[in-house]
């Protein structure tokens, strides 16, 4: 990248997380304003995304969060289900405010509403679908950093940070890496420190598929506490066992046994008969 600090250029690892989650893959269509970002189209009719624009979009993004002191005045947005986990745990380790699901319309311009707010920019995960939330700070002069396909409509959208925003994976990197370098600039996180959370925590997980692993867990630890069972019960045999080896052990003892009477003496002497 030009003109920024060699320590903010992508490195190999970066870029095949990228290519790993397919954040390069876009839609079979592509807006004109998004053809800059464009490397070339496959066979296919897929257009591929420039990773290295990908991250030069994201530094600039991260740049900017970073200048603002109050993290709350960060407003993160999400509608579609593959971006809420995404949105929760950028707000969690960020500071910033979180909106999953539904935007009610009215948030940034009706105050009367209860969950009116007035953030200093919003980040928006699909401009498609988070529409109205970008049609609402246009009317109240906030930027907006937006995660585009390359059919994404770019209308008020202030920093558009070229992704593939429809696979769960591609979107949930997108927001790790924002995080992550969020942090890096404002100093929590070093630099050369490899960040403890995860990208998996930021990935949307089917509520079909967390049943199905409670469930399997739960039979683990269910046939966990039936093979404990059984050894206890096991154990407690062989000791009860070993208890009455002992006592008989200590009933046939010579050493501790009671000295045997001389019966044959003892009838001799009560019989009163002599030689």
């Amino acid at each position: 990248m030009s003109n920024v600090p060699a320590c903010l250029n992508a490195t190999n690892e970066d870029i095949q997380l990228l290519l790993s989650a397919q954040a390069h893959l876009g839609a079979q269509n592509v807006d004109s304003h998004m053809l800059s970002y464009v490397f070339k189209r496959r066979e296919d009719g897929v257009h591929l995304i420039n990773p290295v624009k990908t991250w030069e979009k994201l530094i600039l993004a991260a740049r900017v969060l970073a200048a603002i002191e109050n993290p709350n005045d960060v407003c993160v947005i999400s509608s579609r289900s593959f971006g809420q986990r995404a949105v929760l745990k950028f707000g969690t380790h960020t500071g910033a405010q979180a909106i999953a699901g539904r935007f009610t319309p009215g948030n940034f311009t009706n105050y009367i509403t209860r969950q009116f707010k007035e953030p200093r920019i919003i980040i928006v995960a699909d401009p498609h679908a988070d529409a109205q939330a970008i049609k609402e700070a246009s009317y109240v002069n906030i930027p907006v950093i937006a995660f585009c396909n390359t059919d994404s409509p770019l209308e008020h959208v202030d920093i558009a940070i070229p992704i593939n925003n429809s696979g769960k994976h591609a979107i949930g990197l997108g927001f790790w890496l924002l995080a992550r370098e969020v942090l890096r600039l404002r100093g929590t996180l070093a630099r050369d420190e490899a960040w403890n959370v995860m990208v998996d925590m930021f990935f949307y997980r089917d509520p079909e598929e967390v049943e199905k692993d409670l469930e399997a867990a739960g039979e683990k630890a269910a046939e966990g506490g039936a093979w404990e069972s059984a050894e206890g019960a096991e154990g407690a045999a062989a000791a009860g066992a070993g208890n009455w080896e002992s006592a008989e052990g200590a009933d046939w003892d010579p050493e501790n046994a009671a000295p045997a009477a001389d019966w044959a003496a003892e009838g001799a002497a009560n019989s009163g008969w002599t030689a």
